[in-house]
C-alpha cells in the first residue's frame, strides 16, 4: 500500500485496487474515541478524498480492542455554554454528511467496540462488516450518559432499522453482537476475524445493494404512525425512569415523533436536543458517574495476574452464583458442597443464564463445562482463587480455612465472600492470615456490578493486587475497602434499611416508604429490598454492626423474622408475595405520611457515608460515591452521595440532620467527619 497521509490520530493507505484504507490510531489513548482534534483531521482527510477520489474508503481501526468507543466525554466537562454545545455537535454532523455524501462506496470494517459517535460514523457508510468474536458490540448507549445520539444517530438508525428497533436500542443503550447486528439489519455481514479485511474489499469491488428498511419498518417512521408508537414508548420509559431524574429519553422519543420524517430538521433537533441535555444537572452527573466507573476498573490491573482455575466453596445461592459468573467468563471453576442436590441447583441455575446470556447451544454447552461439581474439594490444589461462600458464622468459616489452607498452592488467593465479618477475626486461625482478602460480591451476581476488596493493615498488598485483577478479569468493579464492620456497601445501607423498618412500625405505609425512596432516585424502596434480601439475613447483618456500632436492631424486625416472615423468600414479608411479585396495596389518601420522610430515609444514608469517609473504609469521596452507586444502585443521576451532599450544599443538610436529631433522637446526630468535609 501506498501512504498518502500522515496525521496525527488517522493513516491513509491507497491499495493496488485504488481503495483508500483510512486507519484511526488515537495517539496517546488505548481506546479510540472522536475527539474535537481526531474530527478536524477526519475533516482534513476528506477534503482531500473529495478532490481525488478513489475507487472507496474503508474506515478501520488501529486498536484490537474496539472500532471506536464513542465520543471523547472528557470534552462534555469543558462545554462552557449551549451555543458551543450545538456548534460542536453541528460539526460531527457536517463530517457524518460528508462521509454519508462521498460519490465512492464506503465501508466501516468493525472489530470489538463500535458505541456511540463509532456507530454513528459507521452508520454514514454505505457498508458495515463486523467481525463475529464475541468482543464484538455494536450500540447507541447515550442514554446511560444522560443524552441521545446527536451525530445523525437517530436520523440513521431509525431510517435503517425501522422505528421499534432503533428506539429500543437508544433508549435502553443496549448493545448487539455481530450476528445480531447482522440480523438487524444493522451491519451488511458478519464474519470471522480471518475474512474482515478481504469481505471489506469485496463490498467496495462488488458494490452489492445497500440494505434497506423492509415495508413495514419504513411505516414505523410515518406521520400518522409516530405519535401512537411514541405514546407506547413513554408508557414503557416511565416505568423504568422519572423525567424529572431522566429527561434524555423523553427527549428522544419527543425528537422522533416530531422530526422522524423530516431528515434536515431531524439533525437540527438533534443537535439542539442534546446541546440542552449535555449542560444540564442529570447529564454532567451521569458523566461523572462514568468516570467513577472508569476510575473503579483502574483500581484493578488485569495483567498483574491471570488466574485460570477457581474454587468456590458454598453451593448456596451466593456461591453457585459467583462460580456460575466465573465459568461464564472462560475459568475453569470447581463449585464443592456438602450435599449432591445443592450442586444440582447450582447447575441447573447455571444453565439458565448461559441461555439467556449465550442462546446458542455450542457457547452454553462450552460455558457449562467450565463448571465443575466437586462435593470433595479436589480442586483446591490447582486453584489460583479460592472463595469461601459458607454461611455467615465465624466459627465454620475458621474451621474450613484451617482445613483448606494446607493444600492451596504457592501464591494461590484465599478470599472470603462474608458480608459483615472482619478478616480480622476470620484469619486468626491461619498460618499465614496476610493471604487472606475478602471478594464481597452483591445479589444477583450476574447484574451488580461491584465487587469489594477487603483488606486489612496487615494484608498482603500482592494479595489486594490479585484479588483486584481476578475481579476485572470476570468483568466486575473492583473497590479496595478497610475491613471493618460491613465494609461499606452494608455499613449504609443498613441504617437506612433500619429506619424503613422503624418508620413502618411507627404506622407509616410501607409502600409510602418505598415511594419516596423511587421519588428520590433509589432502584427500589427499602422495604421491598428488605424483603428482596429476607428479612432474616437483614436481622443477622444489622445484628453484627448493631453489636460492633451500639446501633439498636428495630423489634419489628424480630418480630417478623421470629413469626417466619423472611419476605420474599417465604411469599411474606413486610408485604404479601404471589409467584414471587410483592402485592403492593393502592396509595391510601387518608395514610399520614410525615414531611421528613425522604429525609429520614436519605440522610441516615448520608450520614453514615460521611462516617465511612472519616474511618477511612475507602481512600476517597470519589471511591466512596462509585462504589455506593455500583453497589446499591444509590441515584447515579446525584452522582453518589458525598456528590449530592456537595450539590445540596454541606451547611444545609447538616442542619437537617440536627433537626432530625431533635425530633428523633440520637441516631441522627451529625457524625464528626461533617467537620472535615
Amino acid at each position: 500500500m501506498a501512504k498518502t497521509n500522515n496525521y496525527k490520530h488517522w493513516r491513509s493507505e491507497k491499495d493496488d485496487d485504488d481503495i483508500v484504507w483510512l486507519t484511526f490510531d488515537k495517539a496517546g489513548a488505548s481506546t479510540n474515541a472522536l475527539s474535537k482534534e481526531v474530527l478536524e483531521e477526519l475533516e482534513s482527510l476528506l477534503g482531500g478524498l473529495e478532490q481525488d477520489l478513489p475507487r472507496g474508503v474503508i474506515i478501520q481501526s488501529g486498536k484490537d480492542n474496539g472500532f471506536i468507543a464513542g465520543a471523547d466525554i472528557t470534552e462534555f466537562t469543558t462545554i462552557a455554554d449551549q451555543s458551543e454545545a450545538e456548534a460542536l455537535i453541528n460539526r460531527g454532523q457536517g463530517i457524518m454528511d460528508r462521509i454519508e455524501a462521498l460519490k465512492c462506496p464506503t465501508l466501516s470494517m468493525i472489530n470489538g467496540f463500535c458505541l456511540g459517535g463509532g456507530l454513528e460514523l459507521a452508520l454514514a457508510c454505505d457498508y458495515r462488516i463486523a467481525d463475529d468474536g464475541k468482543s464484538t458490540r455494536l450500540g447507541l448507549p447515550e442514554i446511560l450518559l444522560g443524552i441521545h445520539p446527536g451525530f445523525g444517530g437517530v436520523l440513521r438508525s431509525t431510517r435503517l432499522l425501522g422505528a421499534p428497533t432503533a428506539m429500543n436500542m437508544m433508549l435502553t443503550g443496549r448493545s448487539v453482537d455481530a450476528r445480531r447486528a447482522k440480523r438487524m439489519g444493522l451491519v451488511d455481514q458478519a464474519v470471522p476475524t480471518r475474512h474482515l479485511q478481504n469481505g471489506a474489499r469485496q463490498m467496495i469491488l462488488t458494490k452489492p445493494p445497500r440494505h434497506k428498511a423492509r415495508l413495514m419498518q419504513r411505516l414505523s417512521n410515518a406521520a400518522l404512525v409516530r405519535p401512537l408508537l411514541a405514546r407506547v414508548m413513554r408508557r414503557t420509559v416511565a416505568k423504568k425512569a422519572s423525567k424529572d431524574h431522566y429527561p434524555a429519553p423523553y427527549a428522544l422519543i419527543d425528537l422522533w415523533a416530531k422530526h422522524g420524517g423530516n431528515a434536515k430538521a431531524m439533525l437540527r433537533g438533534e443537535a439542539h436536543s442534546v446541546a440542552t441535555l449535555v449542560r444540564g444537572d442529570t447529564a454532567q452527573n451521569l458523566i461523572e458517574v462514568f468516570f467513577l466507573q472508569e476510575r473503579l476498573k483502574n483500581e484493578g490491573d488485569k495483567s498483574l495476574f491471570t488466574p485460570l482455575r477457581v474454587h468456590v466453596i458454598g453451593g448456596g445461592v451466593m456461591g453457585g452464583d459467583i462460580a456460575t459468573w466465573c465459568a461464564l467468563q472462560g475459568m475453569r471453576v470447581t463449585i464443592q458442597d456438602r450435599q449432591h442436590k445443592t450442586l444440582a441447583r447450582v447447575i441447573k441455575r447455571a444453565h439458565g443464564l448461559y441461555k439467556k446470556k449465550l442462546k446458542r447451544p455450542r457457547p452454553i454447552q462450552e460455558a457449562l463445562d467450565n463448571l465443575v461439581p466437586d462435593m470433595d474439594g479436589l480442586g483446591i490444589p490447582q486453584a489460583d482463587v479460592i472463595i469461601e461462600a459458607i454461611f455467615e458464622n465465624v466459627e465454620a468459616k475458621q474451621g474450613l480455612f484451617k482445613e483448606i489452607e494446607p493444600q492451596m498452592k504457592e501464591g494461590a488467593v484465599l478470599a472470603t465472600n462474608t458480608s459483615s465479618i472482619p478478616l480480622e477475626i476470620l484469619g486468626e486461625v491461619l498460618q499465614k492470615p496476610d493471604r487472606l482478602v475478602g471478594l464481597h460480591f452483591f445479589n444477583p451476581v450476574a447484574k451488580m456490578q461491584l465487587v469489594e476488596i477487603v483488606h486489612t493493615a496487615s494484608t498482603d498488598p500482592e494479595m489486594i493486587k490479585k484479588a483486584a485483577a481476578f475481579t476485572r478479569h470476570i468483568d466486575r468493579l473492583p473497590l479496595p475497602v478497610k475491613s471493618s464492620p460491613g465494609f461499606l456497601v452494608n455499613r449504609v445501607l443498613m441504617p437506612y434499611l433500619i429506619e424503613a423498618v422503624v418508620l413502618e412500625s411507627e404506622g407509616v405505609p410501607a409502600s409510602a416508604i418505598d415511594q419516596a425512596a423511587v421519588d428520590f432516585g433509589m432502584p427500589m424502596g427499602p422495604i421491598l429490598l428488605a424483603d428482596t434480601v429476607g428479612l432474616d439475613i437483614c436481622l443477622s447483618v444489622a445484628g453484627i454492626l448493631g453489636e460492633a456500632m451500639g446501633t439498636e436492631v428495630p423489634d419489628r424486625l424480630k418480630q417478623m423474622v421470629d413469626a417466619g416472615n423472611l419476605g420474599r423468600k417465604s411469599g411474606q414479608g413486610f408485604y404479601r408475595y404471589d409467584k414471587g411479585q410483592a402485592q403492593t396495596p393502592e396509595p391510601n389518601m387518608n395514610d399520614k405520611v410525615p414531611d421528613d420522610l425522604t429525609d429520614r430515609l436519605m440522610l441516615r444514608f448520608v450520614n453514615e457515608a460521611v462516617a465511612c469517609l472519616r474511618e477511612g473504609v475507602v481512600a476517597d469521596a470519589d471511591l466512596l460515591d462509585g462504589g455506593v452507586i455500583f453497589g446499591t444502585g444509590f441515584a447515579p443521576f446525584r452522582g453518589g452521595p458525598m456528590h449530592y451532599l456537595r450539590a445540596e450544599g454541606k451547611e444545609a443538610l447538616h442542619a437537617r440532620l440536627q433537626t432530625l436529631e431533635q425530633a428523633h433522637g440520637s441516631r441522627f446526630k451529625p457524625d464528626a467527619g461533617w467537620n472535615d468535609l
